[in-house]
Formats: structure tokens, sequence, C-alpha cells
């Protein structure tokens, strides 16, 4: 995920600075949670708290609030060189945002170079300073891994020349995250990092880096549950801070707690809007629509959606450039209205979707994605294919940004795409063949943390079409395995119930239907999934 200036950033910057003005810095920083933040410089003394306080925030992915707290810093001390590292830091952004943009690379040049430049820096300092700058050493997409890894190499060596530095221990732990490949089934990293942060935890508990960054350690369906702990305090150590209002719904959504996941992205959402955060905002109406859906509260998801639809006025779609994590108000923008349609099985009304076009071609692809889907589902597949002949571009425009992550899930999309049209125009081996192939190469990737989950997971896909072939037995396999990877879909328990009741497993069938009926135990909207599920348990 890139992460946007421009317009957006500017709103952001210009808003964000006299909110960050009003907040009493003596009455202590548990709005951020940098009362439990205690990071050493060689700045004046007197600029401590301020300094904790924009560590917190940067420990919270709030950049624009981090970047105006590090710069206020630097008119106060000029001969803070680690203030220009703060802001350089907070130029880099969300490590898991994906490729930055050129404009990105500049700015974070340009304050790396003025720490470089400015006073007289500690070992330790001038070893932090010169890590942070192996960041922004180019702006070659294609080099981004190489220079995560060379970022990652120099806070190691920082932590080995410093074991006793709590602040400095923990950013190492978010660069060991920041390089895991999404193809290591093994997580090797995240649990290194995970490694690191969870002692620290346990003596420091309500540091709010420390909890974020353990949550983003187990973003992962095997390792989930391990953050449960850290996910049900994050929010409470940093109410002020959307994300941090936001971050504990990952977890919640690993596991399947769709009430818990509404509830901390609601509160996220007004936050981000009270600051004018309008891509905040939006990335959490996302997750809350998501949950919303997953439970039948489909008046609920409709009303997010709106709310989006007006919030999203504010959000220039084309800006690019540094603080604001702008890309993920766009991908809202596109996920909300494609979930909406696809979650509740609204084929034609996805395959009426409308294009926005952006300069982010991973994000446009959700719509086309949507829309071949509802076409060769809603009995008309050769409308598809101006949507699939999409989707190949978009691929072949993400490889040439050296985008390789988001180039092979916009991949992954076309194939499930072809696979339903080739099933429905008759092919049904070729076209299961095919949706099994890309349900494969879906499970040997893992999702971005722009989105909650897959629009359309491939595997439960293929549980459908399997029981659209009349197989079952088949298709019950694939619905198990969806089901454990993603617990309490409501798309993926009802298909798995549907299959076991037709292979004639009536207790299999019995268990997931209650499995559903206690999922969407209050729903909003009378599903006829759920009048079948609770005709079939009577």
């Amino acid at each position: 995920m890139k992460v946007v200036v421009g317009l957006v950033a500017s709103l952001l910057f210009v808003i964000c600075v006299p909110v960050l003005a009003q907040h009493d810095h003596s009455a202590g920083g548990g709005d951020v949670g940098s009362d439990s933040v205690s990071f050493m410089t060689s700045c004046a003394p007197a600029l401590r708290q301020d300094f904790n306080r924009a560590v917190a925030l940067l420990h919270s992915f709030w950049f624009a609030q981090a970047i105006a707290a590090f710069e206020g810093i630097a008119t106060k001390d000029p001969s803070c060189a680690m203030a220009h590292w703060g802001v350089a830091l907070s130029r880099w952004g969300n490590p898991f945002a994906g490729i930055r943009s050129p404009q990105q690379i500049e700015l974070g040049r340009a304050a790396i170079q003025k720490a470089q430049a400015t006073g007289k820096p500690t070992p330790r300092e001038r070893a932090m300073i010169a890590a942070v700058a192996e960041l922004f050493t180019s702006a070659d997409a294609s080099t981004q891994r190489a220079r995560t890894v060379a970022y990652e190499q120099g806070m190691e060596r920082v932590v080995r020349d410093n074991p006793a530095d709590m602040e400095a221990r923990i950013f190492y732990a978010l660069a060991v995250d920041q390089t895991a490949l999404p193809s290591d089934k093994r997580f090797s990293q995240q649990l290194k990092a995970a490694a690191i942060l969870e002692p620290l935890f346990k003596e420091h508990p309500k540091h709010p880096g420390l909890a974020h960054y353990i949550i983003h350690a187990y973003d992962h369906p095997p390792l989930a549950e391990k953050a449960l702990a850290a996910a049900r305090s994050y929010a409470s150590l940093a109410p002020s801070v959307p994300h941090a209002l936001h971050m504990p719904s990952h977890t919640f959504t690993r596991v399947g707690l769709w009430k818990e996941s509404i509830e901390t992205n609601r509160r996220s959402a007004e936050a981000a809007l009270k600051e004018n955060a309008t891509a905040e905002a939006l990335h959490a109406m996302d997750y809350q629509t998501y949950a919303y859906l997953q439970i039948a509260k489909d008046a609920e998801a409709r009303r997010v959606a709106a709310d989006a639809r007006v919030a999203a006025q504010r959000l220039d779609p084309n800006a690019t450039g540094a603080a604001a994590p702008g890309v993920a108000g766009v991908f809202a923008t596109a996920a909300i209205p494609a979930r909406y349609a696809l979650e509740r099985g609204a084929w034609a009304e996805a395959a009426a979707l409308t294009v926005q076009k952006t300069t982010f071609p991973h994000t446009d692809a959700i719509t086309h994605f949507a829309r071949a889907l509802g076409a060769a589902r809603s009995g008309n597949p050769k409308a598809a294919a101006a949507d699939i002949d999409r989707l190949a571009a978009l691929r072949d425009a993400l490889k040439a940004m050296s985008d390789a992550y988001w180039a092979e899930q916009v991949d992954i999309q076309r194939q499930i795409a072809i696979a339903w049209v080739t099933f429905a125009e008759g092919d049904k081996s070729r076209g299961i063949e095919l949706l099994r192939a890309a349900a494969a190469a879906e499970d040997a990737t893992d999702k971005s943390a722009v989105s909650p989950g897959p629009l359309a997971p491939a595997r439960e896909l293929l549980g459908y079409m399997l029981l659209d072939a009349e197989r079952p037995a088949d298709a019950l396999v694939e619905f198990d395995a969806t089901i454990k990877k993603e617990p309490n879909r409501f798309r993926g328990l009802y298909g798995g119930a549907r299959a076991a009741e037709a292979a004639g497993q009536r207790a299999r069938a019995i268990t997931l239907y209650k499995q559903l009926l206690q999922v969407a135990s209050e729903p909003d909207t009378n599903r006829p999934e759920l009048e079948h599920a609770r005709a079939f348990v009577k």
C-alpha cells in the first residue's frame, strides 16, 4: 500500500498541527500512550516529554501528527538531529504499505539528510540515523526490499551495541516483521519479531508500540489468537489515535469476532472523521462493513457504505506522496460496494458496479474483479470478458511498477474470474481445475494489511463451484479448509452446511447451520440462507 500526500496530505497536515497543539502535555500522554514511552536522546532535556509524545504517535502510525510533532521539536531545538530522524521514519509511513512513491522517498531523504547534518548526535543516534537512511537510498521500486533489509540490519547493529535500549529493540522488531515474505508459511520473521516484543509487553503492558506491533506480528490465520491480549488492550492505550482504535480489528477479523471488530472500527472511524483523517476513516469503515456482512446486518452495512460515499467526497483518489495513508481510503471506496454485493451473493448487483479509475491499479482491480465474477455467476459470462482483459492490463501495470505483491493478487483475481466464466460456459471440469489452481496460489500468499480479507476467498468459491457441479463431498473438503483459515465467515459456514447436507452428513450440517445461526444471531435482514438454516435444524 503506497502512502499518499498531495491534497489529502496537505489537508491532514494543516488540520493536524493545531489539533496536536491543543493537547496539554503537562497533563501526561495517556491519550496517545506516551506516558509509557521513554526514548532517550541528546536533544534539549526540556523537550523529552515532547519527544516521547512524537515517538508514541509514530508507534501508532499517526504519521501526519508525528511529523508535526518532530518538526516542532526541531524548531525548538535546532541542534536535535533525532527530530529529523523521526520525520524521516514518519515519512516512510506504514511498514506494511507496499511500494513507496518517488515523492515519498524524496521527502524522507531530505529529512534524513537534515538529521545527518544537524548537531552532534551520540554514536547510538548516528547509528539509528544511518539505519533509516538505508530506506531512502533509492526511489527505484525494484530495490525496496533490499533497502528494508538494509534498514533491518542497521537496527540489528543498534540493538547489538545498545542491548538495554528498549525503544531500539521495539523499532528493530518492527523492522524484522517488515521484511517478512508473504510466501513464508513458517512465519519466521514474524515469530522472530514476536519473540522480541512479547517479553517487553509483559514488563510494559501499557506501551502502545508493543501492543501494536504484536498485533502485526501475529496478523496471520495460524497465529492470530496469540495477539488477542494485545488487541484487547491496544485501543485503551492510545484512545485518541484512530489507528490504535482500528488495529485490534485485524486480530478480531482473523479469529471471527465480528461484534468486537465493528465496535473498535466504529470508534476509529468517528475519531478519524473528527481529525479530518478521511483515509483512516474509510479504512475503518471497510473493516466495519466486512464485519457487519458476516453477521447478516446488511442494513447496517448499507448505512456504513452510504457514510463512506459521503466521506470519500473529501478524498483525492489521485493524490500521491508521503504522510497520509490515502491509498487505504481509495482501496476502501472500491472495496466497500464490492463487498456489499459479493458477500450477499448479489451477483447481478456486482456485475453492475461502476468503475472509478484511480492511479492505483490494484484498487481499480477490485471493481473489475467483482464485475467479472458477478457477470459469470449471474448467467452472463460473456459480459465478463472486458473486465478480465482489464485485470490483465492492471496486473501488467503493477509488474511495470515493480509491485510484485499486488501484481500477483490481481492475477489471482483474473484466474478466479476466468475459472467462473469457463464453468458458466459449460466446461465444468476445466473451470474447477482453473479455480483449484487459483485457490492454491492464494493459499501460498497472504492478504495485505489494507484489507480485512479477500473480496471472495478463492477456496470458498471453489466449494461453491463444486456444489454447483453436484460434488458436495468434494465441496465440503474445500469449505472445511476455508472455515479453518477464515473462521465465522457467513458464506463459508453456509456453504459448508449446504455441502454437508447435500452429501448426507446430517450431523455435520446441523453443527455448521447452528454455528451460522449463532454468528448471525441478531440479523437485521432475513437472508434466505438463514431461513434455510433455521428450517433444517428444527
